[in-house]
Order: C-alpha cells, then structure tokens, then sequence
C-alpha cells in the first residue's frame, strides 16, 4: 500500500535531483532514500526515476506521478494546517536571515514560533542578502528574510517591513548640531555593509562626485562590528537607525540630520513554491505580524523619556 512517506521522498528526489539532496532535505539517509523509491516503484509496477546519470531524472510515468505526488502532498499540508492541533505541525524549518533582522525582531518570532508550533524546530542562517538568496534557489532553506523580493520562478514573496538607513556618529565626533552637509560628511570614512549589498552600492553612489574627496568605505558582515566602530568614532555607520537603538538612546550614537535622503531598506519574506509549504507560510504570517508591530526608533526613544 502506498504511504505518504514514500510519495514525499520521490517528489523531493525529482525536486533536488538527487537521492543525496533528498536526504538532506528529509533528514534521512541515502541508503532510506533508495529503498523507499524500490518500494513505490514495485508496488506502482513501473520506473519512475533514470539513475543512469549524476541528476536522477523522472521517467514518462515518474512524470505523471509527479502530477499526483505533488496533488497529495499539498492536500496533506493544507489539511494539516486547517484541520490539524497546531502542535502537529512538526519538523524543522531552515530560515535565512539577514542581520538587521537578528538586531530588531528576531528573538519575538522565535518566541512566536515556539510558543504557537511547539513542535517545529528552526535552523537559523545569517547571512547578506544575496547569500541568502542564492541559498533559497538551490533549496538549501525554505525561508529567507532579506532585502527586496527574489524575482525568480516559483519564488512567493511577502512584504515584512522597512527600515531607513541613517547616518550615525559618536558625539565625539562633534556633527550633531544642525544639518550636517554632503562634502561635510565626506570628510570621515563611512561604516556600513559589505560588498555586493543595497546599502554598500548606495553610499558608494551618494559619495561618488567629482566635487567631493575619494570615498573612505569600510565594510563589515557583522553588524555589531560596525556599531562599535561607530560609538569608538572610527566614521560613520549608515545603516538603519533601527538597529541601534540602545545606543541612541543613551547617547553614545546619534542619528545626524544631513541633506542625503537615502531609500529605505525594505524587508521580505521569500520562499518556493512547493506542495509541502503550509509551516513556510504560517511562519512567514507571523514574521509579517511582528515586524509590523515592531515599534520605531522614534517611538522606542520617545517611550524611554
């Protein structure tokens, strides 16, 4: 008789390409990957699945099945999240990150997750945007929160939340009376993110004009790096005011007022389309109510005071 378990592994081998992704994938190993396959393929009375190369392709009747797999494993997914106790949905959910998430609003998700699902599990990666990005394509997560949607086939994307990017300097540094001009700034060397992301290509082009002196840019993956750069007045950080709140408020940073209007980074939630993605869904639901609900750095100063 034909089990759900066997339906799933066969469409997450054709969906991977291979027996070992589904392993993976199924926290499994190969050598269970290949006997649940033998198992379909005997009791169906056909092949499914080429073996004869590096990628394990279907046959014209794997093919059809996938139709069919794809059909029940969904209905499995969407019955379970309807019908089911919310503590049936189980497993482990790999979620891609970007830092200004980790320093905002990560921990109230993980708190909503294990409070709402306790029995799913998150791995959490944190990486730049387009890391993350290439990592959500080759399915090694499920779910990633980064700047922008991925326009990509099969990608599902939903809005999470916008942060605007600030300039930010230690008092000692002495800019924080008044509008600090462009060629003002340009004088300290700016900390933000690192290369082949939004905000490192957008000070580049802030700063690049003929009537200014060479751009000094230093760029860091880590976050707290940069922060503490900036309260030890080694430059500027331009990152999200959000991620610094503590420091605003005790006034080892402060937020400069200058005549450079930089776009906000607004945040996603991205994943594949998939039968099998109601726990992707329900988690990105409540990385959607919580970032909205997350209060401004204007809002969070303002209640300090």
């Amino acid at each position: 008789m034909l089990d759900f378990r066997s339906i799933e592994t066969f469409l997450w081998v054709v969906k991977l390409g291979s027996f070992r992704g589904a392993a993976q994938r199924l926290n499994t190993t190969q050598p269970a990957i290949s006997q649940r396959i033998a198992q379909l393929e005997r009791e169906l009375g056909v092949k499914l699945l080429n073996r004869d190369h590096r990628v394990a392709s279907p046959t014209p009747s794997g093919r059809q099945m996938m139709v069919y797999a794809e059909k029940l494993i969904g209905l499995r997914s969407e019955m379970m999240a309807e019908i089911g106790d919310r503590s049936a949905m189980r497993g482990v959910l790999r979620l891609g990150v970007a830092e200004t998430i980790v320093h905002t609003w990560l921990t109230r998700l993980v708190k909503s997750v294990n409070e709402v699902y306790p029995n799913l599990s998150l791995e959490i990666e944190v990486d730049i945007t387009p890391n993350l990005s290439a990592r959500l394509l080759a399915q090694e997560i499920e779910l990633a929160f980064v700047v922008g949607p991925l326009s990509a086939s099969g990608v599902q994307s939903r809005v999470l939340c916008d942060y605007p990017i600030g300039f930010l300097a230690s008092p000692a540094l002495g800019l924080g009376n008044g509008t600090v001009a462009r060629h003002e700034l340009a004088r300290f060397p700016m900390i933000t993110f690192p290369r082949k992301t939004v905000p490192y290509e957008s000070v580049r082009a802030v700063f690049d004009r003929p009537d200014l002196p060479p751009i000094r840019l230093h760029a860091s993956a880590s976050l707290a790096t940069v922060i503490h750069m900036a309260v030890e007045g080694l430059g500027i950080a331009v990152i999200p005011s959000a991620i610094v709140e503590n420091e605003l408020a005790d006034g080892r940073l402060q937020l400069l007022d200058t005549d450079i209007k930089m776009a906000p980074l607004t945040f996603n939630a991205n994943w594949l389309t998939s039968p099998d993605i109601a726990a992707v869904e329900r988690v990105a639901d409540l990385a959607h109510q919580i970032a909205q609900a997350s209060p401004s750095v204007d809002e969070a100063l303002r209640a300090r005071h």
